[in-house]
């Protein structure tokens, strides 16, 4: 009985506290041996068993292995339904949401010295892993004659997509953590000939913005630097209107280890059922998936319909 397999994994204070942590966010097991003070054995031990009872998802992307609470399958709504119950002013608990409070907060750091660098040479960047303008192209075919609307892009960056999109949207936000990223987005569209933009500084993950209150939200080479890539969707999700697009670009999944010890990438790329998943679970329709293979490098666009009159919401076993 997945029940009893389920309850047996989860009956133990270690095992307890890796099903909160991985309710959260998504972690490696080395992330996780800091933040239990744990050896790596007896942590990957606990793992493979909250694993095996279909708790935990494992995900391999190159030499690294991310560990979070099973999306979909019987053992979801148990996992769930456990981590609901645990206590929030446990003081066990508590002290590892605050050693993963502090883990994150280094991966902000680290990111965020590297968009400060990088910010001046973003697009050019981005040219050495995949020809933008085919990507452009690829995306407005994509759109079709569907009408943009209001637009929201998220992780901005240089607010390329503003200039791509905002000649045919009624209003045209981007935005961006990164101070001097929005620097650079600024200076672009300033020389741009649209002048219904607005950029503003803000954290994708707690959008500053009403449920429903955009058509149009793009998330353009963004997910590959998140911690919980499935959050950003849910809040997309969110402030789309009824009907509203989501378009998403990012990597298919592939092995290029340089571009997380080089450019921060967290994930190395996803695979189009992980990107699906998350537009079902998040109440969206998904739509067709375009895969435009470069050297080494593939870009999928995938792309998800709100329906009229629905109501998104964040799972909980997805969202923390």
């Amino acid at each position: 009985m997945q029940l009893l397999t389920a309850l047996r994994a989860a009956a133990d204070p270690t095992r307890l506290r890796l099903l909160a942590l991985c309710a959260r966010s998504e972690l490696t097991v080395s992330e996780l041996v800091r933040i239990l003070g744990q050896s790596q054995p007896r942590v990957s031990r606990h793992l493979k068993l909250l694993s095996d009872a279909g708790l935990l998802d494992r995900v391999r992307e190159g030499s690294w292995v991310f560990h979070r609470l099973v999306g979909d399958g019987p053992g979801a709504e148990i996992a769930s339904q456990l981590v609901r119950l645990f206590p929030e002013d446990d003081e066990e608990l508590a002290r590892d949401r605050l050693h993963l409070d502090e883990i994150t907060g280094e991966r902000e750091r680290q990111a965020a010295d590297y968009f400060r660098r990088m910010a001046p040479a973003w697009d050019q960047l981005r040219s050495l892993h995949i020809g933008e303008t085919a990507v452009e192209a690829a995306l407005l075919q994509l759109m079709g004659d569907a009408p943009i609307g209001r637009l929201l892009d998220i992780g901005t960056g240089t607010g390329r997509m503003l200039e791509v999109f905002g000649p045919r949207a009624l209003r045209a936000h981007g935005l961006d953590q990164s101070s001097e990223m929005l620097a650079v987005a600024r200076a672009n569209l300033k020389k741009s000939e649209i002048d219904n933009w607005a950029v503003r500084k803000g954290d994708m993950y707690q959008l500053p913005f009403q449920a429903g209150s955009f058509d149009t939200v793009t998330i353009h080479q963004v997910l590959h630097f998140a911690d919980n890539p499935s959050r950003v969707v849910a809040e997309a999700a969110r402030v789309l209107a009824p009907r509203g697009h989501l378009l998403i670009t990012d990597f298919a999944p592939h092995d290029r280890e340089e571009l997380r010890r080089d450019h921060e990438h967290r994930r190395l790329g996803f695979a189009d059922q992980e990107v699906t998943a998350w537009f079902r679970a998040f109440d969206l329709v998904p739509g067709e998936i375009v895969h435009l293979p470069g050297a080494p490098l593939t870009v999928t666009l995938w792309s998800a319909t709100a329906p009229a009159g629905s109501r998104r919401k964040e799972s909980p076993s997805l969202v923390r």
